[in-house]
C-alpha cells in the first residue's frame, strides 16, 4: 500500500496533469496527519497544555488537514485544479495566522471586555469562524454550516424579529469575544471532548492489526450456525466492534463488506441485508464501552461520571439488540431460510485472536475507573500495537503503523469540525436564551403530555439528524429539549440519554438514513428501500427512550426490582411489536392475535389504573399458546 499519496487517490495519477502536485500533497497530507495523532498521544500523556490553548491548536490543526485532504476542486483533470490548490494553501496560512494570535492572547487581560479586541485578533476571530464554515460544508456538508449561520444571524440581529422571539442584539466585537476568545462558544465542551478523545485513532489500529477482523469472524462462529445466521452475525459483530469505534456509517461499511453478501447468498433481499446491516451498526454508538463522542460530551454537560453512563447504558444497549435480533429471526422464519453451511468453531477463533479482547477489556476498565477519556484512548492504543505484537498473524510493522496514524487523524477530521460548529450553536443558546423559548414552546404544544414532546422531540432529531453527525445533533438537541424533558420530572441523566438516543435515529430514517444509504451502497439496493427496512429493525430506538421515560431503565438509584420490571415491560412491549408488525411469533399469527398482541402496548406504557402487568400477561400467554400448539419452524 502507497502510504505517502492521498487515502483517496486514484490508481492511475499518472495519467493525470498534476501529478507532482497530488504527490507533493499526499505527502503533507501524510506528515501533518501523523504529526496530529502524534501530538494527540502526546497531549494525553503529558497534559502539558492547557485547555484554552490546546483545543484552538487542534482545531487549528485540524482545519489545515481538511483543506488539504479536502481540495476546493475535487476534479483532478481539472484546468482549475492547481489553483484551487493553491488557495487552499492561502488558506492554510490564514489558519496559521489565526492559530498565533490566539496562542499569544492573554486570557487574564480583561481590557478586551471594556475597550474591545485589537484589529489583528479580530481578524483572526472573523477568519476563523468563516474557515470553520468552510471546513465544515468540505467534511459534514451544507446542513451543518447553514444551521450555525441561522443561529449566528439570530444572534446578530435577533432584535429585528417579532417580539416574541426578539432577543437583544449582540455587536461582532461581542460576538468573537464570546465564540472565540471564551470557553462558552467554538472552543467549548464539545469541542474539548473531540479534542481530547483518540478513540479514533483506537479504532484505526484495530483496522490495521486486524483486531476488527477478529469480531466480525467471532460473531460469525456463535450465529452463523443458526437460522438466518449470517444477519444475526452480522448484529452480533456490529454490536462488538461498533462500540469501539463509534460510527455507524464506518461500522456498517467495514462490517457490510463481509455480512451483506453471505446475507443475500442466503436469501434475503438487498434492501433487506442493507436495512439489517444498518440497523445493527448504528446500535453500536449506543452500546458500551465507548458509545461515540456523542457520550463524552454527555458526561461533560451533565457532570455524570463516564463509567455511571455506561453502566446505565447497559441494559438499554442489550434491549435494543435483542429487537433488532428479533426481527432478523422473524424475518429469516417467514422467508424459511436455513443456516450457513459451515461455520468455524468459536474456540477456533478465540485462539487466533483472543489477544485482541485484552485492549477492550483495558479500555473498560480505566473508564470504569474514571480516568479522562483521553490518557484511556492511549492506553488503549498502545495496548492494542503490544497485544497485536504477541503473535505473528496480527503484528504489524512501520508502514501500517503510519498508516493506521495517517488514518487515525483522517476520520477524526468530520467530528472535530462538526464539533466546533456545535460550538457556535451551544454558545448562542447560552447567550440569547432560546433554548428557554423552544422549551416553552414544546411544553405548550405538547398540552403538558410527555408522549407528545417526546414525539416532538423525535421529530426535530429526524430533521437535525438529515444533514448532522449524530454528535453534533446530540449537542443542539440536548441544550433545546433537555430542560424541557427536566421540567416533566426526567433526572438530568435520563434526559440526556433519552435524547442522546434519539439523535441516532437519522442513520435509519427515511428520506436521509446516513448508514442505511452506506449499507445500500454496500448491498447494491434501492437506498430508499433500505432505510425503510432500517427504520422497522432500528425500532427499538423510538421503543427504548420511551420506556426510559415511563419507567426506571436507567435510573440506577431505583433498585434491582424496579430496574428488572423495568426490563420485562420493556422486552415485552418490542415482543409485542414486533409481532402485530411481522404477523409471526413461532407461527403465522392470527389477525385476532395480532390485534391481542398490538392491543397490550398502551396497556404496558401507560399502565392504566395500574394494569400494566395484565399486557404481559397477554404477551406470555400468547407465546405459550404457539408454543404449546407446534410451530412449524423455530
Amino acid at each position: 500500500m502507497d502510504i505517502i499519496t492521498d487515502k483517496n487517490q486514484s490508481d492511475v495519477d499518472e495519467y493525470l496533469p498534476h501529478e507532482r502536485t497530488v504527490t507533493v500533497f499526499g505527502f503533507l497530507i501524510l506528515s501533518i496527519a501523523v504529526a496530529l495523532s502524534a501530538f494527540q498521544i502526546w497531549q494525553g500523556i503529558s497534559s502539558t497544555i492547557s485547555a484554552t490553548y490546546f483545543r484552538p491548536i487542534h482545531l487549528c490543526w485540524v482545519l489545515i488537514l481538511i483543506f488539504l485532504h479536502y481540495p476546493l476542486i475535487n476534479n483532478r483533470k481539472s484546468s482549475l485544479y492547481l489553483a484551487g490548490r493553491v488557495i487552499d494553501l492561502i488558506l492554510c496560512g490564514l489558519i496559521v495566522f489565526a492559530a498565533y494570535r490566539m496562542t499569544i492572547f492573554d486570557y487574564n487581560d480583561i481590557n478586551h471586555l471594556f475597550y474591545g479586541l485589537q484589529l489583528p485578533d479580530l481578524v483572526a476571530g472573523c477568519s476563523l469562524i468563516i474557515l470553520l464554515m468552510e471546513g465544515c460544508r468540505r467534511t459534514v456538508g451544507w446542513v451543518m454550516v447553514l444551521i450555525a449561520v441561522l443561529f449566528l444571524s439570530y444572534s446578530a440581529f435577533g432584535d429585528m424579529l417579532p417580539a416574541s422571539f426578539a432577543i437583544k442584539s449582540y455587536t461582532l466585537q461581542e460576538l468573537i469575544q464570546f465564540q472565540i476568545f471564551s470557553a462558552n462558544g467554538i472552543f467549548g465542551s464539545a469541542l474539548g471532548i473531540a479534542a481530547t478523545t483518540v478513540f479514533v485513532l483506537f479504532g484505526a489500529f484495530l483496522e490495521v492489526t486486524g483486531a476488527g477482523k477478529f469480531f466480525i469472524d467471532l460473531a460469525f462462529s456463535i450465529a452463523g450456525k443458526y437460522r438466518g445466521g449470517p444477519a444475526k452475525a452480522a448484529v452480533l459483530a456490529s454490536a462488538g466492534l461498533g462500540s469501539i469505534s463509534g460510527s455507524a456509517i464506518a461500522n456498517t461499511v467495514t462490517t457490510g463488506s463481509i455480512t451483506i453478501p453471505m446475507m443475500k447468498k442466503l436469501g434475503y433481499k438487498p434492501e433487506q441485508a442493507a436495512g439489517i446491516e444498518a440497523a445493527a451498526s448504528t446500535g453500536g454508538q449506543i452500546m458500551p464501552p465507548i458509545m461515540g463522542a456523542g457520550a463524552f460530551v454527555m458526561a461533560q454537560f451533565t457532570g455524570v461520571p463516564y463509567s455511571e453512563i455506561m453502566l446505565a447504558s447497559i441494559a438499554p444497549a442489550i434491549l435494543y439488540f435483542f429487537c433488532t435480533l428479533l426481527y432478523v429471526h422473524l424475518m429469516a422464519c417467514k422467508l424459511n431460510l436455513k443456516a450457513a453451511n459451515r461455520t468455524e468453531a468459536v474456540m477456533s477463533v478465540m485462539k487466533e485472536g483472543a489477544h485482541h479482547l485484552i485492549p477492550l477489556a483495558l479500555i473498560t476498565t480505566l473508564l470504569m475507573m474514571a480516568y479522562s477519556p483521553l490518557l484511556v484512548g492511549v492506553a488503549g492504543c498502545a495496548a492494542i500495537l503490544v497485544t497485536a505484537a504477541l503473535r505473528k498473524h496480527s503484528r504489524i510493522g512501520l508502514q501500517k503503523f503510519i498508516e493506521g496514524m495517517k488514518n487515525g487523524a483522517l476520520m477524526a477530521l468530520p467530528i472535530s469540525a462538526a464539533c466546533g460548529a456545535a460550538g457556535i450553536i451551544v454558545g448562542v443558546v447560552g447567550q440569547t436564551g432560546i433554548g428557554l423559548q423552544f422549551t416553552q414552546f414544546v411544553m405548550d404544544f405538547s398540552g403538558g403530555y410527555l408522549l407528545i414532546a417526546l414525539g416532538l422531540i423525535s421529530i426535530v432529531a429526524l430533521v437535525l439528524g438529515m444533514g448532522l453527525p449524530v454528535t453534533a445533533a446530540y449537542i443542539v438537541l440536548a441544550v433545546m429539549a433537555v430542560p424541557m424533558l427536566s421540567d416533566f420530572g426526567l433526572s438530568l441523566l435520563t434526559a440526556h440519554l433519552i435524547v442522546f438516543w434519539l439523535s441516532q435515529t437519522s442513520n435509519v430514517t427515511p428520506p436521509i438514513a446516513l448508514a442505511a444509504f452506506a449499507g445500500a451502497g454496500v448491498a447494491n439496493a434501492n437506498p430508499m428501500k433500505s432505510s425503510v427496512e432500517a427504520f422497522k429493525l432500528a425500532g427499538g430506538l423510538f421503543i427504548i427512550p420511551i420506556m426510559m421515560a415511563y419507567t426506571n431503565l436507567v435510573d440506577s438509584s431505583a433498585g434491582a426490582w424496579s430496574l428488572t420490571l423495568s426490563i420485562v415491560q420493556t422486552l415485552t412491549i418490542i415482543i409485542a411489536i414486533a409481532v402485530s408488525i411481522e404477523g409471526y411469533l413461532l407461527r403465522v399469527l392470527a389477525t385476532a392475535e395480532r390485534l391481542l398482541a398490538f392491543s397490550t402496548i398502551p396497556l404496558i406504557l401507560l399502565n392504566p389504573f395500574g394494569a400494566g402487568f395484565v399486557g404481559i400477561i397477554i404477551i406470555a400467554g400468547l407465546i405459550l399458546t404457539q408454543w404449546r400448539g407446534k410451530p412449524q419452524v423455530t
